[in-house]
């Protein structure tokens, strides 16, 4: 774990936010690529990866609740944690932050409403298929 100027640098496989634990920052992604996965009954499931530029973590510069899933580092990232304080003053001196969060935001929930729907109609067709084989 060596430590930089901007940013912390992590090793390939090295957790930067554990799933179920407090968060109070968020993370901007400065060179590297890390994966976003969750942890459902002992299974990894992953959930997307993301690189320089991307940031993650957001939602606890929001809520006060767990974090939603675990982050870690693929080869080795530099990571920038950026607090609630430092991220308002940021958004005050470019107001433009604010709205590029928002549509990161935005973007990931309709990319998981639209796997949400693939994942029914999958259950759904499945659910059919049974139905028919049971009738015949």
């Amino acid at each position: 774990m060596a430590k930089e100027a901007l940013g912390r640098i992590y090793n390939d496989g090295e957790l930067i936010v554990r799933q179920g634990e407090k968060g109070d920052c968020m993370y901007v992604i400065q060179a590297g690529r890390v994966e976003i996965f969750r942890e459902e009954d002992g299974q990894r499931i992953p959930l997307r990866q993301a690189s320089p530029g991307q940031f993650f973590g957001e939602m606890a510069l929001v809520e006060r609740v767990p974090r939603s899933a675990s982050v870690q580092a693929i080869g080795e990232a530099r990571i920038l944690t950026v607090d609630k304080r430092t991220f308002m003053r940021r958004v005050h001196e470019d107001p433009s932050l604010a709205y590029r969060i928002m549509e990161n935001l935005a973007h990931e929930i309709r990319r998981l409403a639209q796997e949400l729907a693939h994942l029914k109609a999958e259950k759904a067709g499945s659910a059919e298929r049974t139905a028919d084989a049971v009738t015949h």
